[in-house]
């Protein structure tokens, strides 16, 4: 049985704890962190990672907004959901539309890392949640075709041996080993932001939730429905990103023309750790324009 990260052990150096709140909703206890007031924004992390990914744009956005950053089921210091269907795209939407039932908060904008933009797209076209707008940062919304068979195939075969999450998390002890991971993202990260992912490669309860996450993550199905979304979705696009290809942006403004992508020169997939002050001017600006901002 894989251990979970547990707060009162863990939480030493982990990023705006006082944040920390812990809500029992759609059959997971999860760790949101919270902070500020005005509409609410929704900030959702990648596969892998956890609220610590915000660390550094939550304080300034919660000048502005009431700002909300669960950790996904499974990972960094949320349970393992109670009904598997949970890690599926679908049951991800509908576990944290029942998490912002509880607190009572209807996001008026969702800013979406990776896989985090896959499923603010998928509780809108869901009809789960009504922003004003989507953001996307180097957002994970198209399969990966041929490969995404093997990845997928791979992903179960792994997160169902319960010896694969312990062996991986063990490896991430070794000097050198985190380091190359992040590297491989094309991002280059601070001392405290590779500490912080050591930490969760560590445990081997975070890593089997994120190979689940993996193994049920359908996005040809995300793909066809696309067409539908009538909500405005902005992706900004690391241009140094080695995780998710550059070009992908060009491939959803093909299924959504009016999808706007912004280009960000010389980062990689975390870009927004990398240089969080980007970031947080780009969402100021586009909540101005989208008229996010007043909208309580």
């Amino acid at each position: 049985m894989s251990e979970r990260l547990v707060f009162g052990r863990d939480k030493q150096d982990w990023p705006h704890r006082a944040a920390s709140q812990f809500v029992s909703a759609g059959g997971v206890d999860w760790h949101v962190q919270m902070m500020g007031d005005g509409p609410v924004l929704l900030l959702l992390h990648g596969a892998g990672a956890s609220s610590h990914t915000w660390r550094d744009l939550m304080p300034e956005l919660a000048k502005s907004f009431r700002v909300i950053a669960p950790d996904f089921p499974g990972q960094g210091f949320s349970s393992q959901p109670r009904r598997s269907s949970t890690f599926t795209l679908p049951g991800m939407a509908r576990a944290l539309a029942d998490l912002l039932l509880v607190l009572k908060a209807e996001p008026a904008m969702v800013v979406g890392h990776s896989a985090g933009c896959a499923v603010a797209v998928r509780m809108t076209l869901d009809h789960l949640i009504h922003p004003r707008l989507l953001v996307g940062l180097n957002a994970a919304l198209l399969p990966f075709h041929a490969v995404n068979t093997l990845y997928s195939g791979l992903a179960k075969l792994l997160a169902f041996n319960s010896l694969v999450p312990w062996f991986v998390s063990s490896q991430a002890r070794q000097s050198g080993i985190v380091e190359r991971l992040i590297d491989e993202t094309g991002s280059r990260l601070d001392t405290m932001g590779i500490a912080l992912y050591r930490h969760l490669a560590q445990n081997s309860s975070h890593v089997a939730g994120t190979l689940r996450m993996m193994a049920n993550w359908d996005l040809d199905r995300l793909r066809a429905d696309l067409t539908q979304l009538k909500t405005p979705l902005v992706l900004m696009v690391g241009s140094r990103d080695r995780t998710i290809d550059p070009e992908r942006a060009r491939e959803i403004r093909k299924i959504l023309p009016d999808v706007e992508v912004i280009s960000v020169p010389g980062l990689g997939h975390l870009a927004h750790e990398e240089r969080p002050e980007i970031f947080v001017g780009d969402i100021m600006r586009l909540a101005n324009r989208f008229h996010v901002l007043g909208e309580v």
